[in-house]
């Protein structure tokens, strides 16, 4: 293979081991908020051991978050060291606001959430809580921005020529606001939100399963259920508004997620099926004008195909669709068993309902899946572009790197990452069957009320 493909998969091997760990990261932060502003409404002990359990779980997935993360700076400049001189100046500023605003509050306020349940005092506690899970997002928010720059570039102009060819940022705002960044945002937090959610279901379920640590699994998959519930609900109404600014933005984009070939009245969506290359055309199941109606709000106006679309714009067409409609599937997958546990849980039967506890057990993997293969989407997608009509991917790699040395570093980037996943399911293990710490003084009223429900 040549050195820009191995650049790219060297850069999708590094980018999704990493992506693994920010969205439990971020969607952990989000229920420590909820479990210890509980605490502190209500003073129940139950809420601070709660918190403390799953802070630790946090802190396993933020450390692995922080060390995969340093890798992708040093790969702009390694392998791509034409398109990091392209976007520096715009990169610069947008990464740069993310050390002001993400790592300042994370590294300020981690020790004192991590440490400081008996120093500080609870209110002070749930601030630091507060402000790193607000860190956490404030990171998401600044790399979505650079990433949707890359999709919508604004507020830049072109200077220099020929290699020193580069964008300069001349509205910082518009770039920060540009055509796809809030909603592509939406997207991404939402997706982030679901995997903490998920894996607090699949802790919890697996208690359940072993009749361990009720009186912690009961409250925590409760809250964990309504949340899922509504953020899938808001995630439905998001990637309906990103696909359509995808339509608006990026046309082929959208052309290759739903296989439309030829640009026609009353453009069908095909809701699973595969895409056939040699005859231009997508097999399967297909809902006539659904398309057009979900991009234009009408069932009539046509939704632009290939055939407006010149040969060498087009990006891999069977990858995008399958990805696509696979994190649409996750999303299916994640109604059905929230649905299916919240009727059970209405009616005290979840406990007992082996299936659908093994189920939200393996639903931890249904997020982790869609957030994959929808930045799969969205990056492979944008091909042939690595700055949407202004570079190309081919002229963004490093011209003195070999595809033998790029190989290399594959090859050591997945025993290391290997190695780092063992590792964070090891420690993962150990802490999901340790369980939180239990005061039977402090809980024996929770757990006589949890025996008396299920007799």
């Amino acid at each position: 293979m040549d050195v820009v493909t191995l650049s790219r998969i060297q850069f999708a091997l590094t980018s999704g081991f990493h992506y693994i760990y920010p969205p439990l990261s971020i969607g952990l932060g989000l229920m420590l908020v909820i479990f210890e502003g509980i605490y502190l409404k209500t003073k129940n002990p139950l809420y601070k051991q709660i918190t403390k359990f799953w802070v630790n779980i946090f802190a396993l997935t933020f450390a692995l978050g922080v060390a995969t993360g340093l890798v992708q700076l040093f790969g702009f400049g390694t392998n791509w060291a034409q398109y990091s001189r392209f976007v520096g100046d715009v990169f610069g500023s947008a990464l740069g606001a993310e050390g002001v605003f993400a790592f300042f509050l994370e590294a300020g306020f981690l020790g004192v959430m991590l440490f400081g349940w008996e120093r500080v005092g609870p209110k002070m506690h749930y601030a630091s809580t507060i402000c790193v899970s607000l860190g956490a997002h404030f990171s998401a928010i600044w790399i979505v921005v650079a990433n949707s720059w890359m999709q919508t570039p604004a507020g830049f102009k072109i200077v220099g020529e020929g290699v020193k060819t580069k964008a300069v940022v001349t509205d910082f705002w518009a770039m920060v606001f540009n055509p796809s960044s809030v909603e592509r945002l939406t997207h991404v937090i939402l997706g982030c939100w679901l995997s903490g959610i998920f894996l607090v279901l699949s802790i919890t379920a697996y208690y359940y399963l072993k009749k361990q640590h009720l009186e912690f699994a009961r409250p925590a998959m409760k809250i964990a259920l309504w949340a899922a519930a509504i953020v899938l609900i808001l995630q439905l109404l998001s990637g309906d508004d990103t696909a359509r600014g995808v339509a608006f933005n990026q046309p082929s984009k959208l052309a290759a997620m739903e296989g439309v070939y030829q640009t026609e009245k009353a453009t069908p969506m095909t809701v699973f099926g595969w895409v056939d290359t040699e005859h231009q055309t997508v097999k399967g199941l297909k809902i006539p004008g659904l398309l057009s109606f979900f991009v234009h709000r009408d069932f009539e106006t046509p939704v632009v195909g290939f055939d407006q679309i010149p040969v060498n714009e087009r990006p891999p067409i069977p990858v995008v669709f399958q990805a696509y409609h696979l994190m649409i599937m996750m999303w299916g997958l994640m109604v059905v068993v929230t649905i299916a546990a919240l009727y059970l849980w209405k009616k005290k039967k979840l406990e007992k309902t082996k299936w659908v506890l093994w189920a939200l057990i393996i639903s931890v993997l249904f997020p982790q899946i869609a957030n994959q293969v929808g930045w799969m989407t969205a990056e492979i997608g944008r091909q042939p572009w690595v700055v949407w009509k202004l570079m190309r991917t081919v002229h963004g790699v490093s011209p003195s790197v070999s595809a033998h040395q790029v190989m290399m570093s594959i090859t050591m980037f997945i025993i290391i990452y290997s190695l780092l996943l063992f590792l964070f399911l090891f420690l993962l293990d150990r802490k999901i069957k340790h369980g939180p710490k239990t005061d039977e003084t402090v809980y024996s009223n929770v757990l006589q009320k949890i025996n008396e429900e299920n007799t």
